[in-house]
């Protein structure tokens, strides 16, 4: 008899746990965005340009180094950061520079940031200077989008795809 109650009981309770999981599985419901909202999503990892050219090393620095480290050239590794700037309907959205990584800033830069906007026809500008020793924003798109709600717009860098990738 006390092992029939305790067969009872244990199906009882699973049946409770399985129902709260059932419950919480469907409320509250989640929106991932507003009604008549859509989503603009920076995300890319680049590295910069180098921070200065390479330099060939005189026969002087050559003969100063050990014979395994006599490399005729000498490249800096510190990276210039990415500056990326983006603006809808001629208002700014975001202007950030990102630092590369690394202990040696040797390393890619990396950003990711979300963005919701209003659904409907906008225009996109992108402007991104992967280089300290360019001034200018050397890389520029400009682009006129239709956006539904719910949709989502990823706006990326690719040098092989010709720079700033919106999709």
């Amino acid at each position: 008899m006390r092992k029939a109650l305790s067969v009872v009981g244990q199906v009882v309770l699973y049946a409770l746990f399985a129902l709260t999981i059932g419950v919480f599985s469907y409320h509250p419901r989640y929106r991932h965005l507003p009604p008549e909202q859509a989503l603009l999503k920076l995300s890319f990892s680049h590295p910069g340009q180098l921070v200065a050219q390479c330099r060939r090393r005189t026969p002087e620095e050559l003969a100063a180094l050990p014979p395994n480290m006599r490399n005729p050239m000498d490249c800096p590794r510190e990276r210039s950061p990415v500056t990326v700037q983006l603006a809808l309907d001629g208002s700014v959205l975001a202007r950030r520079e990102i630092p590369p990584a690394g202990l040696s800033r040797d390393g890619p830069s990396t950003v990711y940031a979300r963005f919701p906007v209003p659904a409907g026809s906008h225009r996109l500008s992108v402007q991104l200077n992967d280089s300290v020793r360019e001034p200018a924003l050397n890389y520029t798109r400009d682009e006129d989008l239709d956006i539904r709600p719910g949709q989502i717009v990823v706006v990326d860098f690719n040098p092989e795809r010709g720079g700033i990738v919106i999709q």
